[in-house]
């Protein structure tokens, strides 16, 4: 006789979140002739009394993906918060947690695609201005936001956890770099050198302190807002724009300036500036792969192309790569 299998006193479900991912989100806000744009990549998971779903069989606990879908394109055509990526993912993962009873925390991660207005002369001589509804894509990074929405405590004690960022920032200097003074040993084939080309992919993500949701008016989050004054939002993840601005500018002049003695000096000069002009950024994160340019050596004809001053033809390499990360936080 065989012996059938019962696996139920082996295991248990400790965790389970679903979801929507991958939803592209094009919108257009329209202010007469004045036309606004915004290309979002969206995910929307969520968390709470699901677990029949999985260990049970039973989908009266879930809402559909598809329909989580539907909701972040009819948020996407109603929402005020639209053109702002951290303000548009409150409302979502808002929404989420207030109309459904048992969902107790929804995580919404937003990557916006770069558009720039296109500069046009109205006329001969004159000088260019931002067309009205003409865009060009001006860049590969994304703005990147992550945001918790947390009702675990109840529907009218939810707490945001916000976390914003870019990714893909390509930057590159020629001169103002240096490497030396490593660890030398029977591994070290290295090289130091006092002036080298720094180039690296940045990726920035910066936390801020948490924010309270008030619970929605309608008791769902279709109509949502937090009713910040100007001096209260400021710097805080409804500020996301502002925020997000100051942290790209900084990150480009610091990197631009700095005499770098290494990627990892030049990322902590970095962050120090993003958390010391920024109250409500908890902490910063800067992952910098270094893309090596190694100068071609030339002594075979003669010719210096290897020294600092000289060199000046360099063959890219894509791999192996230094990655170089830190986490500088507020005390």
């Amino acid at each position: 006789m065989s012996q059938v299998y019962e696996p139920e006193g082996l295991s248990y479900l400790s965790h389970a979140r679903y979801g929507k991912d991958k939803v592209r989100v094009f919108r257009i806000v329209r202010d007469g002739a004045w036309h606004n744009i915004v290309e979002y990549n969206v995910t929307a998971l969520v968390e709470g009394d699901i677990e029949i779903s999985y260990t049970k069989a039973d989908n009266s606990v879930v809402v559909a993906t598809d329909s989580i879908k539907n909701i972040t394109y009819f948020l996407a055509k109603t929402s005020p918060h639209v053109l702002h990526p951290e303000r548009f993912a409150l409302h979502l993962g808002t929404h989420l947690v207030s109309k459904y009873a048992h969902l107790k925390k929804a995580f919404i991660t937003i990557e916006q695609l770069r558009w720039q207005r296109i500069p046009v002369a109205p006329g001969a001589g004159q000088d260019a201005k931002p067309h009205s509804h003409a865009f060009y894509r001006d860049g590969d990074d994304k703005r990147t936001v992550e945001a918790e929405i947390d009702a675990s405590a109840g529907k009218d004690k939810i707490v945001a956890r916000v976390t914003s960022g870019l990714t893909g920032l390509l930057v590159l200097k020629t001169t103002g770099s240096a490497f030396e003074s490593f660890v030398r040993d029977e591994y070290t084939t290295l090289v130091e050198v006092n002036d080298r080309i720094f180039s690296t992919s940045i990726d920035l993500t910066y936390r801020f302190a948490p924010l309270a949701i008030p619970k929605p008016a309608d008791g769902e989050g279709k109509v949502f807002d937090l009713a910040l004054a100007p001096e209260q939002a400021k710097g805080t993840a409804w500020d996301g724009d502002s925020v997000a601005a100051a942290a790209r500018g900084i990150t480009l002049e610091v990197f631009a300036v700095d005499e770098s003695a290494s990627v990892q000096a030049t990322l902590y000069k970095m962050a120090q500036r993003i958390v010391a002009e920024h109250s409500h950024v908890q902490s910063v994160t800067y992952n910098l792969p270094n893309k090596h340019y190694v100068p071609v050596d030339m002594k075979y004809i003669g010719i210096d192309n290897m020294s600092p001053p000289k060199a000046e033809v360099f063959i890219p390499l894509p791999a192996p790569s230094g990655l170089i990360s830190a986490t500088i936080s507020r005390k």
